[in-house]
């Protein structure tokens, strides 16, 4: 946003379309798998080319743990702290 708030604007859109597609079969997408993480919890699905969603079903309920800029440290992560 300190760029162009029009950019931030576009980047917020994808990201939530990406995330509302996640309604439907959100198993298509791969499993994220980390040493610091429980096997097999975790899927991710790439954003705007350069961010990664990362989030768990439970149920029939889809929950978005994370948003990573790729472009960072997967260090940076919240989910291994």
């Amino acid at each position: 946003a300190r760029v162009s708030v029009d950019a931030a604007n576009r980047l917020l859109d994808g990201l939530l379309e990406d995330i509302r597609k996640l309604r439907t079969n959100p198993l298509r997408h791969p499993v994220y798998n980390r040493p610091y993480l429980p096997a097999g919890k975790y899927r991710y699905i790439l954003s705007n080319k350069m961010y990664r969603i990362v989030y768990q079903i439970i149920g029939n309920k889809v929950f978005v743990d994370d948003i990573q800029d790729c472009r960072q440290d997967d260090d940076k992560s919240i989910l291994n702290k």
